[in-house]
């Protein structure tokens, strides 16, 4: 069997197109939270974000790999998720949400691919599956740090660092101010657990 007439292509186009929204939904996000002050947070949605655009590359590389003529059109019929709005911690535990519906929708993918012998495309959708689960994880750790406000308080004595100007104190609770160069809390790095960290 051909790619382009199998099942699978059309599963790379549908797979293709929900990691490009997926990209734009973590965008959005990454913009309302560094619009809030939260910029550490945000530049961990954004390193997500850009992860994201990357599996969309891959994908596309074996779209075009199936043909040698160009492609003008895929048609894909797939419900696409709109739920995230502008609050901050609804949007993490959305976020982890969407990630596992993605992981899971790999998984079927991949059954496909192998059913269908293409071993190389299904090896490509369990790879991006794996890494949508550690997405879920780390978007649930965010949500959990950031609903009983723990993101910046711990319970014993943590290295905070600011990296807009180097000063770094030790103590249970993040300065509100950076003491030396005045930056808000939300420049300070989130502390995560190191199994959780995707960069």
């Amino acid at each position: 069997m051909k790619l382009k007439s199998s099942k699978t292509y059309s599963n790379l186009a549908r797979a293709w197109a929900a990691e490009c929204q997926a990209r734009t939904r973590y965008e959005f996000v990454e913009y309302g939270l560094r619009y809030n002050g939260f910029e550490a947070l945000a530049q961990i949605v954004d390193t997500i974000a850009y992860q994201e655009f990357n599996h969309a590359r891959m994908l596309y590389t074996f779209i075009q790999d199936a043909d040698q003529k160009e492609i003008s059109n895929i048609d894909i019929n797939a419900g696409f998720p709109f739920k995230e709005k502008w609050n901050m911690e609804e949007n993490l535990r959305l976020l982890a949400e969407d990630e596992l519906l993605e992981a899971e929708a790999y998984e079927e993918f991949a059954k496909v691919a192998d059913k269908e012998g293409f071993k190389d495309v299904a090896k490509l959708f369990r790879m991006i599956g794996e890494v949508e689960i550690r997405h879920k994880n780390l978007f649930e750790n965010l949500y959990q740090q950031f609903k009983s406000k723990q993101l910046y308080k711990k319970p014993e004595k943590k290295m905070w660092i600011c990296p807009n100007c180097g000063y770094i104190s030790f103590e249970e609770e993040a300065w509100d101010t950076c003491p030396l160069c005045q930056a808000e809390q939300g420049v300070c790095q989130v502390i995560l657990p190191e199994e959780l960290k995707c960069w």
